[in-house]
């Protein structure tokens, strides 16, 4: 049984997967994210002594290798929201929900 092979939705920035593949980009891109912003933080943690280093004790390389870390986090994270499992609806896309609820 194959899958189908990934294709664009309506909106160009959304891409449109199997279920298992959007469970996996979910999950491991989560994943990442997180381990990385927490690495990310602990680098500028290291590289500045907890807060403590003065500005010519800072080691530059480590505080900038947590920065890209955390960017790169955050990047993954961005990106891997892009995907969608087929029949998936965007709300943006749906006619505005009538509020007056009476």
């Amino acid at each position: 049984m194959s899958e189908p092979s990934p294709e664009r939705s309506d909106d160009d920035r959304s891409v449109v997967v199997p279920m298992r593949v959007y469970k996996a980009v979910t999950v491991f891109s989560t994943l990442f994210a997180v381990v990385g912003v927490v690495g990310g933080f602990v680098l500028l943690d290291v590289a500045t002594d907890r807060a403590q280093a003065d500005l010519a004790q800072i080691e530059p390389l480590v505080a900038l290798g947590g920065l890209a870390l955390i960017v790169a986090s955050a990047v993954t994270y961005a990106f891997s929201t892009r995907f969608q499992a087929a029949g998936m609806g965007n709300a943006k896309d749906g006619e505005a929900e009538d509020s007056n609820h009476e």
